[in-house]
């Protein structure tokens, strides 16, 4: 009986605050925000934690939680151990994220792994991503050529297949080939490697972009025009993003169109 009422007080809601502070919260997840009993934060810098921190009088930040040379593994491992710790005492506790709690983020999806595993109310609540921001600022479709994405370590360590007609996007470039996973940045030795995998689909002529969404409403997006030969010495910052448009054009599928013409005039038929 105990247990069953146990299930019934401690929660984790997880929520995206957006990536411009202010402008892309959503009413529910400020709502989540303000009637929690404890917040935990995990956003791009102090000015955002600080306005967070207006929302709710216990907002406990997890930026502490990062150490230069401690793997990532473990960080998360303990920010997550931090969260239930609340939950398990009955508390209704809220993460916010910055961006979508989901994306590029497994502390909001392991948390509420592990809350549910325990019989804890738990749920992620959507937030407008970098990816969003990405396609707007950038003014690209996914839906015209196609798009392809990955995590740039992720991107390196595995072999993946590149479509060059497409557009092939690689999120968290500062920290690309980084195997210790306990890296604040990776230099230009890692970005070699990394030119030399794209080199194979693409001339070290071809442009990419360099992008950064903004954080306050007073900023622009960065949108950095370079040539893939010039990744190596570019500004690379934690929160940069590679953008690599087409350098191919899409190729026709003729035996494919035909079927499906065949298919198109028998339909009519009948």
């Amino acid at each position: 009986m105990e247990k069953e009422l146990k299930k019934l007080q401690g929660s984790i809601v997880c929520v995206g605050i957006g990536m411009t502070l202010g402008s892309h919260i959503s009413p529910l997840a400020r709502n989540y925000i303000e009637q929690a009993d404890i917040v935990f934060s995990l956003v791009s810098d102090g000015l955002v934690e600080q306005w967070i921190e207006g929302m709710n009088q216990d907002v406990r930040s997890l930026q502490p939680h990062y150490h230069e040379g401690t793997s990532r593994i473990v960080t998360y491992k303990n920010m997550v151990q931090e969260i239930i710790k609340e939950v398990e005492k009955g508390h209704r506790v809220v993460g916010a994220f910055y961006g979508h709690p989901g994306v590029f983020a497994c502390v909001p999806h392991l948390a509420i792994e592990q809350a549910k595993s325990l019989g804890y109310f738990a749920q992620m609540e959507p937030g407008i991503s970098a990816e969003d921001c990405l396609f707007a600022d950038l003014g690209i479709d996914p839906g015209e050529y196609g798009c392809a994405q990955f995590e740039s370590s992720q991107f390196m360590f595995y072999k993946r297949r590149i479509d060059p007609s497409a557009y092939l996007i690689l999120w968290q470039i500062g920290i690309a080939g980084d195997t210790s996973l306990a890296k604040f940045s990776t230099g230009a030795d890692y970005r070699q490697v990394l030119v030399e995998i794209l080199q194979e689909n693409y001339p070290l002529t071809h442009q990419v972009i360099l992008y950064e969404a903004p954080t306050l409403a007073i900023y622009q997006p960065r949108k950095s025009v370079i040539n893939l030969s010039e990744l190596l010495t570019a500004q690379i910052n934690p929160h940069s993003t590679l953008v690599i448009p087409p350098s191919e054009k899409l190729s026709i599928n003729e035996a494919i169109l035909q079927r499906l013409d065949s298919i198109a005039r028998q339909e009519v038929q009948s």
